[in-house]
């Protein structure tokens, strides 16, 4: 079962979502996974906010379990104001797919211009 985890990007400000993967304290190795992050307007709208993924270099993972997801200021500046939901997924080498986190994405509006 996914962990429940609500984030807040701010408009126009690089956003980051750090987290370890680990079970019981061990660390998961990640090299050999691949993962994808999506926003969405709700969970079976067809468009998406935002898809992030391993292959297009909005996730990071290493040997130490330790995942870096980042969104440019530029493409949180282009995300519509409000409260969207999104899932955080990884899949093995062998097409397992394990969903990790989900809940939330928040987009609080940008006041400096």
């Amino acid at each position: 079962m996914a962990g429940k985890y609500n984030t807040v990007a701010e408009q126009g400000a690089t956003y980051n979502l750090n987290f370890t993967v680990a079970t019981d304290g061990v660390a998961w190795d990640l090299t050999s996974y691949s993962a994808q992050m999506q926003v969405r307007r709700s969970a079976n709208d067809a468009n998406t906010l935002l898809d992030l993924s391993s292959a297009n270099g909005g996730i990071t993972m290493n040997s130490s379990g330790e995942v870096a997801v980042t969104v440019s200021a530029t493409d949180t500046d282009a995300l519509p104001v409000g409260r969207w939901v999104y899932d955080f997924e990884l899949t093995s080498a062998g097409n397992e797919v394990t969903r990790l986190l989900e809940g939330r994405f928040i987009v609080a509006g940008q006041v400096t211009q």
